[in-house]
């Protein structure tokens, strides 16, 4: 399949897909429920986008194109609802985070579809491993150079989108230490991390063919970046949050990625170079391990600071142009849970302090979930 020319959309659209967790309410543990959970909501007949993924005791769910923050919100809620009603008819629990707290990965199954078995194959254990839950929103770019200059652009910020969804600090009935521990999985992968430097959709159209031509990658699904293209959509897709644990949470994010966006499109405040990579991986990795308390590195005069003091000063930046795409309240109420100290991972954590039962803080993550 080759690389196909990049389609047209209207510049700072919005996509926001989410992977949710599957789970029995006896004890709360992930279950395979997912083809009764999709014949049962196919019977509705609306054309929510709700698809199996690569294991049975999950499911991705998706909006339309959106252009508001409130548009968003408004769709993840109504297939939220919709998802809740049939998971009750089942008797099952729908939950969001990054990873379950407590499942073992030997007792997953693969999803049955032609794509999921090959990844299976290829991968070995790892595609059972897999079974961890992210959010992606996708931003939509009117031609394919911008595209690029975004996808760069945006992976500056990769840090902070994975401190604000960080919801992943347990990993099979232990702490983790880490605030997403679901991006330990993700980087397993051989076409994991960043995307290759190029500017211009003419010289990726070459690198993407040169990989085609070693036999290693077939098409754009082949690679597990961080940030990339998605061609066929005419969007770029950041692809590193964890799943909150509710769909208000999911719907700032994204409303807060959009800012961010229009920020870089409009101000142009700098331009992206190879060098901005040097402390990429650095700073991914104090992001994960710990959250907003995490040290960031600056691309530019390589200053260290916080990155709570890095994401309170992207938070002024991008003001105005959250107010122009109606995403200030969205901005405003991630602000104000970064300096309050709040986290989903910390809430998690919070909980289980307080219970000492993971089946209870998964039934509590359902209970979140369903609430809103």
């Amino acid at each position: 399949m080759g690389l196909g020319s990049f389609a047209q959309s209207d510049a700072l659209t919005l996509g926001v897909e989410l992977e949710l967790q599957l789970v029995n309410t006896h004890d709360y543990d992930l279950v395979g429920s997912a083809p009764d959970l999709l014949r049962l909501l196919s019977r509705k007949g609306a054309t929510w986008d709700i698809k199996p993924e690569i294991t049975m005791s999950m499911i991705e769910i998706a909006t339309g194109v959106c252009h508001r923050h409130a548009e968003v919100l408004d769709q993840l809620e109504e297939i939220r609802d919709a998802l809740v009603s049939c998971a009750d008819s089942l008797n099952i629990g729908i939950a969001g985070g990054g990873t379950h707290s407590f499942q073992h990965w030997s007792e997953r199954k693969i999803s049955p579809t032609e794509r999921f078995d090959y990844l299976s194959d290829l991968y070995g254990y790892l595609a059972k491993q897999f079974t961890i839950f992210g959010q992606h929103v996708h931003v939509g770019c009117p031609d394919a150079d911008l595209a690029l200059y975004l996808l760069h652009g945006l992976s500056r910020y990769v840090p902070h989108f994975i401190a604000l969804s960080a919801s992943s600090p347990f990993v099979q009935g232990h702490d983790t230490g880490f605030h997403s521990a679901r991006l330990n999985s993700v980087f397993a992968f051989p076409l994991s991390g960043r995307a290759p430097f190029v500017e211009t959709w003419e010289d990726f159209g070459t690198y993407f063919e040169s990989m085609v031509n070693t036999g290693v990658v077939k098409s754009m699904k082949d690679f597990y970046w961080d940030i990339r293209p998605k061609p066929e959509f005419g969007t770029v897709e950041v692809r590193v949050m964890d799943t909150p644990l509710t769909i208000g949470r999911a719907a700032q994010l994204a409303a807060f990625i959009q800012s961010v966006a229009r920020y870089l499109i409009v101000e142009r405040p700098f331009m992206p170079g190879e060098g901005d990579y040097l402390v990429y991986t650095f700073n991914r990795f104090q992001a994960c391990r710990f959250g907003s308390l995490g040290i960031y590195v600056d691309p530019q005069t390589n200053e260290h600071r916080s990155l709570a003091d890095e994401l309170v000063g992207t938070f002024s930046k991008i003001e105005a142009h959250a107010v122009a795409l109606g995403a200030e309240g969205a901005c405003a109420e991630l602000l104000q849970g970064l300096r309050a100290g709040f986290s989903d991972a910390t809430l998690l954590r919070d909980e289980h302090a307080l219970t000492r039962s993971f089946p209870e803080v998964v039934q509590r993550q359902c209970q979140r979930w369903r609430a809103g």
